[in-house]
């Protein structure tokens, strides 16, 4: 049965940083395209970043400069650190893996981890 577990949300002030951790079980992390994504009541889900199973990554232009997303294969783990925080980057945010050939939605998802950054 294949899991994914987010931690490391919580509620900081604007320019505080958070590092959001997602731990695979079930699958080799190395093999899969992994992501980032949130979403914010009202509003339409949206990628913030991206890993392929070669390592390349893609940020979000919202969040470019801010935001890295990392992996650590050995531990099955993906990462996110926020920095410089902004009360707009609230939202529930979710972990993805997903074979690199298909969409997203048709990967498996973690529950989400709430982050809120208050002003």
């Amino acid at each position: 049965q294949v899991q994914l577990v987010e931690s490391g949300g919580g509620s900081v002030q604007a320019g505080g940083s958070l590092r959001l951790s997602c731990t695979a079980s079930g699958i080799a992390a190395s093999s899969y395209c992994m992501a980032w994504f949130r979403q914010a009541p009202g509003k339409e889900r949206e990628e913030v970043a991206a890993m392929t199973s070669d390592g390349s990554t893609s940020v979000a232009d919202s969040v470019k400069g801010r935001f890295t997303i990392s992996k650590d294969n050995a531990k099955n783990t993906l990462y996110l650190q926020m920095n410089s925080l902004k009360p707009v980057d609230t939202a529930m945010y979710y972990c993805a893996a997903y074979r690199c050939y298909i969409r997203p939605d048709f990967g498996y998802w973690g529950q989400g981890t709430q982050v809120t950054v208050s002003s």
